[in-house]
């Protein structure tokens, strides 16, 4: 096997698959599970480019080089081979999330207004989410549609297809468009160089090679699904172990059966997932089970817990698992995928710090342990990255341990967003004050310590501010989720709304466990809430809504959309709870004074 490190030695994606064909052509690439973990397709290097080249060779006649093409798929092969086929075309893969049934919530249809595809490709098994009309005349959103399919066994006869063999570094490979956990998702022009800039980053944080198998279940148009989960094996060379999302939402311990069976050695998941996988535990599930293989965990995606990754240390060390396995990262699509996380074998950094002095922007010790938080560290900046925390009004660098925004600059910067000249000038080419060169602005709010560990503390859009103390919504949405046994834990979304007098006004939407085991009335989980909250914050809540379990907005990483959450209660359409026998008066959400 060749020696790893060298970012430069590929000029594109294409060139890296070429590659891999080659020197590595009848080794599985990729291995796609399916009910009880039965491996139902796989991918061998070879497999892959034949398949991806055969499939671009049909494209050509209808997409040009730059056309921007909709992938449409769920977790299976031919989303890796369409999304090759584009980069062979020089095309710019734009992947989506799958279609929803419930319209109102598809947000597909405001992706492909802003990059108006050329094509959509899409799986036949889709055909039930998509509109009647499809049926018809296969269009989405007026795009026109093509099923793919792959045959049973690759084509022989494209070896010598060359539609475009100058695709290089500066070259578009695709649209990674955002979360919208706080505004309109916008498209991340993400470059062949941005991507194999971020995967050598990887390598280096996580110390993986060719036998770093990777098992994973996260969506593959998530941008930590497609680029750390399906692209950095590729990368690399080793295997890749997919399973759909579904299944790991319906059966999460799976996972870990997964990593014993073909004994992997990373994986990534947001810290739902280590959540999900502890609430599921059953012992007899994990029988035989070894996660001694387990090397490396990017925790990531969403606000990391210490908690969540206590209670997973402390219920799988007995089946293997090393404490040090688990690894709090922070990312975001804008610098392609990974900014920073720990060197291997070094375990999560949890920091206990004064809530007090972090609302008023410092991080500094607890004077009593009613004053204590824990704040976990995201690791230190990916190789070539530089972080800096701002105060976002002057534009100056805090000092450190002081919250700011955090900012930064690098190779794995993306381009910008596409089509949007002005923001992306605001967000990707900001300027500190008495600092040379352009910085990307993360709108994530956080500290560095003097070692350069990074702490995230919120996102600046959703801090509230009450008499001029900064609260972060998501430890407020903590307070709230763990406050009764009849609230669904990390599924609450607060915000405020400025009142007539100016102050901000507090508002609660939490779901409800499934099912009510306990019986709970409304009113015993509303006065919970408003408690906690008043004891442990010293705030007043205006209004709590209780809502139906699953109906929270989440993006498809579990980033709460608190903005469309606001949206939802203003305009009257959150899901209300309302227990059978104890049913509660219904206020309408634009209302405060209510329940």
């Amino acid at each position: 096997m060749e020696r790893q490190g060298s970012v430069n030695r590929y000029r594109s994606l294409v060139e890296l698959l070429r590659h891999r064909a080659d020197a590595q052509s009848d080794q599985p690439a990729y291995v796609f599970l399916g009910h009880n973990l039965q491996q139902e397709h796989s991918l061998t290097f070879a497999e892959l480019e034949t398949h991806a080249r055969a499939l671009a060779r049909c494209l050509a006649p209808k997409v040009a080089r730059g056309d921007r093409v909709l992938l449409v798929f769920p977790t299976d092969p031919a989303f890796i081979v369409a999304f090759f086929a584009c980069l062979v075309l020089g095309a710019v893969a734009v992947p989506i999330m799958l279609p929803r049934r419930n319209a109102a919530r598809d947000a597909n249809a405001a992706i492909i207004a802003d990059c108006a595809p050329r094509l959509a490709l899409v799986a036949p098994a889709l055909a039930d989410r998509m509109p009647i009309a499809w049926r018809e005349q296969p269009t989405y959103h007026g795009v026109p549609c093509l099923p793919v399919e792959l045959p049973s066994s690759p084509p022989a006869d494209v070896a010598g297809f060359e539609p475009d063999p100058d695709i290089d570094r500066d070259d578009l490979a695709f649209l990674q468009y955002t979360s919208g956990s706080t505004s309109t998702p916008k498209g991340v022009m993400v470059t062949h160089g941005n991507l194999l800039t971020n995967l050598e980053m990887l390598r280096i944080v996580a110390g993986n090679d060719h036998r770093s198998t990777h098992v994973g279940w996260l969506p593959l148009y998530h941008d930590m699904g497609l680029i750390v989960g399906a692209l950095e094996p590729l990368y690399l060379g080793a295997l890749c172990v997919l399973m759909s999302p579904v299944g790991f939402m319906f059966r999460p311990l799976d996972w870990l059966r997964a990593i014993h069976r073909y004994r992997g050695k990373v994986a990534a998941a947001p810290n739902f997932a280590f959540e999900l996988c502890v609430d599921r535990f059953r012992p007899e599930l994990m029988q035989g089970v070894d996660l001694s293989t387990w090397h490396y965990a990017f925790v990531g995606a969403e606000p990391v817990r210490a908690e969540t990754l206590q209670r997973f240390t402390a219920t799988f060390a007995p089946y293997g698992l090393d404490a040090k396995t688990l690894s709090p990262a922070y990312g975001l699509a804008e610098a392609t995928v990974f900014v920073s996380s720990g060197p291997p074998s070094r375990g999560p950094v949890v920091k206990q710090i004064s809530a007090s002095r972090l609302q008023h922007g410092a991080m500094a010790a607890p004077s009593r342990a009613e004053d204590l938080r824990s704040l976990v560290g995201c690791g230190l900046a990916g190789q070539g990255l530089a972080l800096a925390a701002v105060d976002p009004a002057g534009r100056r660098q805090v000092a450190n341990g002081m919250v700011g925004e955090i900012w930064l600059r690098g190779p794995s910067v993306a381009q910008g967003y596409w089509g949007r000249p002005a923001e992306s000038a605001a967000v990707f080419r900001a300027r500190i004050e008495g600092a040379q060169g352009e910085w990307l602005r993360t709108g994530d709010l956080g500290c560095l310590d003097a070692e350069g560990e990074l702490y995230i503390v919120g996102r600046l859009k959703d801090v509230i501010i009450v008499r001029g103390t900064n609260h972060y919504p998501q430890d407020l949405e903590t307070t709230a989720s763990f406050c009764h046994p009849g609230l669904r834990r990390d599924h609450c979304a607060v915000f405020s709304l400025p009142a007539e007098d100016g102050t901000e006004q507090i508002v609660v939407v939490q779901e409800v466990n499934r099912g009510n085991p306990g019986g709970w009335t409304a009113s015993e989980m509303i006065a919970a809430i408003r408690a906690a909250i008043a004891n442990n914050h010293e705030l007043t809540v205006r209004s709590i809504v209780l809502i139906r379990p699953g109906t929270l907005p989440k993006t498809t990483s579990g980033k709460i959309q608190r903005s469309l959450t606001r949206q939802l209660w203003a305009d009257g359409r959150l899901d209300r709870w309302e227990a059978t026998q104890h049913a509660t008066t219904r206020v309408p959400e634009g209302a405060f004074g209510g329940v």
